[in-house]
C-alpha cells in the first residue's frame, strides 16, 4: 500500500489522546459510607469487570477512528501495476483512428462519432489539472503538445476522416516518442482494429510495465467491391499505338458479386465499360484495350459502382506517351548498317550514327540507348563517360569487335563492371537456351514450339564469370556460356553480347529474334514512372532529371491546391519530396514556371478496404509486455467513466467509511453498554 500524501501520517500521534484518557481517568470519586458492604461485594466486582471491558472497547474504537481519519487524508492506494509517482503530473495519451474504415456505421452512428464520445468519457474521468495529448492518423503538428481537457475536446471536434493509413507499430512508436519522465502516462487506443492496422507481429514498447487501454469499436458488416490496382502490359506508350490495361478488382465480402460494371476513362473520355463477376473474397483481372492516344501526359480513371463503401471505387493513374526514342549508334566500321536498318523500320526510333574516331562525350546524356557497334579500340575515357551515363539510368548495348585487342577490351569491360575477356573461340555453336521469362522476351512469342530455332555463332568471346546476382543471361551457349546477358550498374543497364554484329561471326543480325531483342531493349530504356501514388505512403515522386535556374522553384498544382516541393537529384533522375502535403486523391501537375514537368495521380490506401478485424485474444497478444485493458463497445455495458483510469486503487473513501463506522460504534457503546444496576435493599 502506498500513500499519495504521506505527510499526513504524522497526525497519527493523535492516537495518544484516547490512550491518555484511558490511563488517567480524571473523574472524581465520592465516598459513600455503608454500615455493612457484605451484600454489595459481589455486585461491585461484577460492575468493575464490565466497566473495564467497556473502557477498552471505547479505547480501541477511538484509536481506530483517528487512524482511519488520518489515513483518509494521506490518500492510501493499492498499486496493481507500474508504480506511479504521486507527485508527478498525469499525462493521458489518446489515439483516435480516423481512417476510412471508421466511416462504417453501427447502431450508434459512425465509428468516428462513437470514438469521439469515448474520448469525452475518458476526459471526464480525469481531473481538471491533468494533461492530455491527442493523436490521429494525420500526425499533425498541432497534436504534438500537451493540453487541458477543454482544449483537447476542441481539437477532437476538428478530427475528420483522413485518407492516411497508419499501422499499429507506427502509432505506438509515435506514442512512445512522447515520453515524459516527469509524468504518469496513461494510454488509450480507440479504433476498430482492422487486421491491416494491427498486423500480426508483437509491438515493442520502451516501458514494459505501462498500462494500455484498448477501446474496440464494432461496425455492421457491409459489402465492398474495390478497384484494387492497374498496370499496362506494354512498358512503352507510342502515339496512336494499341494499349492494353489490366484492371484488378477485389471482392471483400463473403458472397460472390455478379454484374459489376467497371468503367475506364482516359482524359475524361470514356473508353470502355465491362461487366465482371467476382468470387467471394476473391479477385478478378480484366484486360481493357484502347488506342488513339497522342503525345504527352494522359489521365486515366477506373471506376466501379459500389455502396456504401465508396472511397475505393475510384483509381486514378497517369502515363506519358513519348513521341520517339533516341538511339546513338557508335560504330567502329562506318559501313556497318544492321543497327540503322533495324530501327529505321519504325519511325518511333530516331537513330544517330557517330564514328568511333569522333565521339562527342557531352552529347551522350541526350540519348535513351547507346549501341557500341564493333569498336576497334575502346578507350578508358569512353568507359568513364559510359559508366556515368549508365549509373544515371542510361542503357548501353555492347557488340564487340572480335578482331580487336583483347587486353584493351578486357580493361574496357572491367571499368564498366563487366566480365573480362578470357579468350576468342572459333567454333560453330547454336545458342542452347533463351530466357523467355525475362522482360525482354516477355510477350514476344505467342506460341513457343518444342524445337525453337535459335541463333548460330561461328566466333565468339569467352568471358570470366562474375557474381551471378549481377548477371542475367538472356541467351547462352553450351555449356552455359554467356551469349547475350544483362548487367546492372547504378540505375541503368548494360547488355553484353559475346559476338559481333558482323554476319561472318554469327547469324544474329539476320535471325528473327534480333528485331524483338533490340526493340525491347530500347523500350526497356524508358524511365518507368509509377502509374499512381498512395496518399500517406509515398512522399517522394519520381521525374526525369530537372534542373532549376537561379530563383526558380517547382510547384505542385491541383484544383484549389498549390505546394512547393523539395527537389532532390539521384542517379540521373529527380526526386520530388512532398512530405505530407497531398491529402486528397486526384491529379497533380508538377510545374516549372508555366511548363508542365509531370502529372501525378494519388489514390487512397486500399488496405482500408479490408473489413476483417483482429480478434480480442490476438489483439492482446500483440502487447506481450504491457498490461492491457480491453473494452468492446459492442459487448461491454461499462463506460469508460467506470474503468480504472490508472493502475492504482484508491482507498481514501474506504478509510472515511471505516472512520464513521468506528465513531458510530463508540456512540453505541456509550449508549447501550452501561454497567449501572439497581440494588435491592434487604
Amino acid at each position: 500500500m502506498n500513500f499519495l500524501y504521506p505527510g499526513f501520517l504524522f497526525a497519527l500521534t493523535a492516537v495518544a489522546i484516547p490512550v491518555l484518557i484511558h490511563l488517567f481517568n480524571f473523574r472524581k470519586y465520592t465516598k459513600v459510607y455503608f454500615s455493612n458492604v457484605q451484600f454489595l461485594k459481589e455486585v461491585k466486582e461484577q460492575g468493575a469487570s464490565r466497566e473495564k471491558l467497556r473502557n477498552l472497547l471505547l479505547l480501541f474504537t477511538r484509536i481506530l477512528a483517528i487512524v482511519f481519519l488520518v489515513l483518509a487524508f494521506a490518500r492510501p492506494y493499492w498499486s496493481s501495476g507500474k508504480k506511479m509517482d504521486p507527485a508527478a503530473q498525469t499525462l493521458v495519451l489518446i489515439y483516435v483512428d480516423n481512417s476510412y474504415s471508421m466511416e462504417a456505421v453501427n447502431k450508434d452512428g459512425s465509428l468516428l462519432d462513437e470514438a469521439k464520445r469515448k474520448v469525452r468519457e475518458v476526459v471526464k474521468s480525469y481531473g481538471p489539472n491533468d494533461r492530455f495529448q491527442l493523436l490521429t492518423n494525420d500526425f499533425e503538428g498541432k497534436h504534438q503538445r500537451q493540453v487541458r481537457g477543454e482544449e483537447l475536446l476542441q481539437l477532437l471536434d476538428e478530427v475528420k476522416i483522413s485518407p492516411v493509413h497508419r499501422g499499429l507499430p507506427q502509432v505506438m512508436n509515435r506514442l512512445d516518442a512522447h515520453r515524459d519522465l516527469n509524468s504518469n502516462r496513461f494510454i488509450y487506443l480507440i479504433s476498430d482494429f482492422q487486421e491491416s492496422f494491427t498486423g500480426s507481429k508483437a509491438v515493442g514498447f520502451s516501458d514494459p510495465g505501462e498500462q494500455i487501454t484498448l477501446v474496440k469499436l464494432q461496425a455492421n458488416k457491409m459489402p465492398n467491391i474495390a478497384a484494387d490496382s492497374v498496370w499496362f502490359l506494354s512498358a512503352v506508350h507510342k502515339p496512336g499505338d494499341a494499349e492494353k490495361l489490366v484492371v484488378k478488382l477485389r471482392n471483400y465480402t463473403e458472397e460472390p458479386a455478379s454484374g459489376i460494371a467497371v468503367k475506364l476513362t482516359i482524359d475524361y473520355t470514356q473508353k470502355a465499360v465491362h461487366n465482371l463477376n467476382i468470387p467471394a473474397n476473391g479477385t478478378v483481372n480484366d484486360t481493357i484495350a484502347f488506342r488513339g492516344l497522342g503525345q504527352g501526359w494522359h489521365r486515366g480513371l477506373v471506376s466501379v459502382k459500389d455502396y456504401p463503401v465508396v472511397f475505393d471505387d475510384y483509381l486514378n493513374f497517369t502515363f506519358k506517351v513519348e513521341a520517339s526514342r533516341s538511339v546513338l549508334n557508335i560504330k567502329g566500321d562506318p559501313g556497318e548498317r544492321h543497327i540503322d536498318a533495324l530501327y529505321a523500320s519504325d519511325s518511333y526510333f530516331k537513330v544517330t550514327d557517330m564514328p568511333e574516331s569522333n565521339i562527342r562525350y557531352s552529347d551522350l546524356g541526350e540519348y535513351d540507348v547507346i549501341v557500341l557497334n564493333g569498336l576497334k579500340s575502346p578507350s578508358s575515357g569512353l568507359s568513364q563517360q559510359l559508366r556515368l551515363y549508365v549509373s544515371q539510368g542510361g542503357t548501353v548495348v555492347v557488340f564487340p569487335d572480335l578482331d580487336g585487342n583483347q587486353t584493351q577490351y578486357s580493361a574496357f569491360l572491367s571499368e564498366l563492371s563487366l566480365p573480362r575477356v578470357s579468350g576468342l573461340h572459333a567454333e560453330q555453336l547454336n545458342v542452347s537456351a533463351i530466357d523467355l521469362k525475362h522482360e525482354v522476351f516477355r510477350e514476344v512469342f505467342e506460341h513457343i514450339p518444342s524445337s525453337i530455332d535459335l541463333p548460330k555463332v561461328n566466333r565468339y568471346f569467352g568471358f570470366a564469370e562474375l557474381q551471378k546476382n549481377v548477371q542475367q543471361n538472356l541467351m547462352t551457349l553450351p555449356p552455359n556460356q554467356l551469349f547475350f546477358a544483362q548487367f546492372g550498374l547504378g540505375a541503368g543497364k548494360i547488355y553484353l553480347c559475346a559476338t559481333s554484329i558482323n554476319i561472318k561471326d554469327s547469324n544474329l543480325p539476320q535471325h528473327p529474334v534480333f528485331v524483338p531483342l533490340m526493340y525491347k531493349v530500347a523500350f526497356g530504356s524508358a524511365k518507368k514512372q509509377p502509374l499512381y501514388y498512395t496518399i500517406g505512403n509515398n512522399d517522394l515522386l519520381e521525374s526525369e532529371q530537372i534542373s532549376l535556374g537561379t530563383n526558380q522553384s517547382l510547384r505542385l498544382v491541383a484544383d484549389h491546391f498549390e505546394a512547393i516541393p523539395e527537389l532532390r537529384q539521384a542517379n540521373g533522375k529527380s526526386l520530388i519530396y512532398i512530405a505530407d502535403q497531398v491529402r486528397k486523391p486526384g491529379f497533380y501537375e508538377l510545374k516549372k514556371a508555366d511548363s508542365v514537368m509531370g502529372v501525378y495521380a494519388f489514390n487512397e490506401d486500399r488496405r482500408e478496404s479490408d473489413g476483417r478485424y483482429t480478434e480480442d485474444t490476438k489483439l492482446k497478444e500483440l502487447f506481450p509486455t504491457q498490461k492491457i485493458e480491453l473494452y468492446h463497445s459492442g459487448k461491454d455495458v461499462l463506460t469508460l467513466e467506470g474503468t480504472p483510469k490508472n493502475n492504482r486503487t484508491d482507498l481514501w473513501k474506504l478509510c472515511l467509511v471505516l472512520c464513521a463506522v468506528f465513531l458510530a460504534v463508540e456512540v453505541l457503546l456509550i449508549r447501550f453498554f452501561n454497567n449501572t444496576k439497581n440494588i435491592q435493599k434487604t
